[in-house]
């Protein structure tokens, strides 16, 4: 039988032509990256190779690695398998990993959207035999609506809650979601105040995209400088003694997960905004579709649901156990993010 060009192991996802493996969960010797999240970008590998755009992302999370930076689309060759790295939508950096061996094409997603939000690269469909997809939102329920449409009933919110004197804290992400709304968020109602966590990630990505001013929370931040502003934060501050610096104060939610009812109230929090930085159902359907691809595996999310539903449409289709979290890492507690904000 004829050896897969990319096969899942106990480390990650493995093109073993080219003895290199595509965002590993185990140490390896070499890694091709797809963009900075923490369950797809790992400490303990010898070497990484990224988009350029991810490598400062990397560095920040990781420390001192040794880490290649690759423009888009510029092919690099190990062992006579090509490798190159395309727009995925997801964060800023965010990258497919495009592999080709004797004329067959695979392309590993990581995680992606499709919708352009006027901060990340926007995505590139890339034609190819086997195409591996993520399902964090595969159901039909996931249908998302316009970007600038969140975004208006976002700002209303905040122009609300300053009207009857509260301070308006937002959760998000603090890698891509957070700068994501930083970046659409209509200064001309006051003033942007981050986390610790979001202001450190912030920076890192201010010379790699235009982002509006932002002011960091400090022990020296008083009270009546929040009141009516905004403040952007990741989930795991909520509850913490550090929000109690808000009062009085209303929370909310953005992410994909609040389409769900009861998503906001089992997390304690006042309003929900349907956002997400992955694709929803009619996304992932008109993506697989054009890229052409017989053959579809699902790797993380509904994946099951999305490859039976595939499998009725007539793809290939089959699912891969990783140990990628698509959107439950925006709101589970990071402590990472803790402690960054100390």
């Amino acid at each position: 039988m004829k050896t897969p060009l990319l096969e899942f192991t106990s480390k990650g996802i493995y093109c073993k032509k080219a003895d290199v493996y595509l965002d590993p969960w185990k140490p390896v010797d070499k890694a091709i990256i797809s963009h900075g999240h923490a369950d797809h970008s790992r400490w303990g590998h010898k070497n990484y190779i990224t988009q350029h755009l991810n490598v400062p992302i990397v560095q920040h999370r990781l420390g001192e690695v040794s880490i290649s930076g690759k423009d888009w689309g510029e092919t690099f060759t190990v062992n006579n398998v090509k490798f190159s790295l395309h727009p995925a939508g997801h964060i800023v950096g965010s990258s497919q990993i495009r592999v080709e061996h004797k004329g067959e094409v695979w392309v590993f997603t990581g995680d992606y959207k499709i919708e352009d939000d006027g901060l990340t690269t926007p995505f590139e469909l890339i034609k190819c035999n086997t195409f591996i997809t993520e399902c964090t939102f595969g159901l039909p329920a996931f249908r998302w609506r316009p970007q600038q449409e969140v975004f208006n009933d976002i700002n209303q919110w905040w122009a609300q809650n300053q009207s009857e004197g509260k301070t308006s804290v937002l959760f998000g992400y603090s890698l891509g979601k957070a700068q994501r709304l930083i970046k659409h968020l209509d200064t001309s109602i006051g003033k942007i105040y981050t986390h610790g966590a979001v202001e450190n990630m912030t920076e890192v990505l201010r010379p790699l995209t235009d982002l509006p001013l932002t002011h960091l929370i400090t022990k020296e931040t008083k009270k009546d400088e929040l009141l009516g502003n905004i403040v952007v934060a990741p989930p795991s501050a909520h509850g913490s003694s550090w929000i109690k610096k808000m009062v009085p104060y209303v929370t909310a939610t953005a992410s994909g997960w609040m389409a769900f009812r009861g998503a906001r109230r089992r997390r304690a929090i006042d309003k929900g905004f349907v956002l997400s930085d992955h694709c929803d159902w009619k996304g992932l359907l008109e993506t697989v579709e054009a890229t052409g691809a017989e053959k579809i595996i699902c790797t993380h999310g509904y994946t099951d649901i999305f490859s039976k539903y595939l499998m009725e449409l007539g793809y290939d289709a089959r699912t891969e156990a990783t140990q990628y979290e698509g959107e439950l890492s925006e709101i589970n507690a990071n402590e990472q993010e803790k402690s960054e904000a100390e």
